[in-house]
């Protein structure tokens, strides 16, 4: 069993910048995959960024340029830098590990671990 634990989320003007964190009670170079999802009120949950165990990225085509994924398996923590964040960025952000397949565009059912979530608000 993982453990998944997400912080860093919060709120911020359009423009500005947030890093988020996800801890994992576990080796993450064991999880393979991980990935950061988010949900906005009334939407599906939507694949943002995956980092499979080679280093290799996928991002939704929205954030391109903009988000940054990268994990540090010393720390076992994954992270998500995000710039020039927009309204329609704000959402529920979900940190989760575990999937075969590995880009952005994977649903969660593919996922087996999942952290709680932190709120992203972008607006001025």
């Amino acid at each position: 069993q993982v453990q998944l634990v997400e912080s860093g989320g919060g709120s911020v003007q359009p423009g500005g910048s947030l890093r988020l964190s996800c801890a994992a009670s576990t080796n993450i170079y064991g999880n393979g995959c991980m990935a950061w999802f988010r949900q906005a009120p009334g939407k599906e949950r939507e694949g943002v960024a995956t980092m499979d165990r080679d280093y290799i990225t996928s991002y939704r085509d929205s954030v391109k340029g903009r988000f940054t994924i990268w994990r540090d398996n010393d720390k076992n923590t994954l992270y998500l830098q995000m710039n020039s964040l927009k309204p329609e960025d704000t959402a529920m952000y979900y940190c989760a590990a575990d999937s075969l397949h590995c880009t952005a565009s994977v649903g969660p059912g593919s996922f087996s671990y999942w952290g709680q979530g932190t709120q992203v608000t972008v607006s001025s």
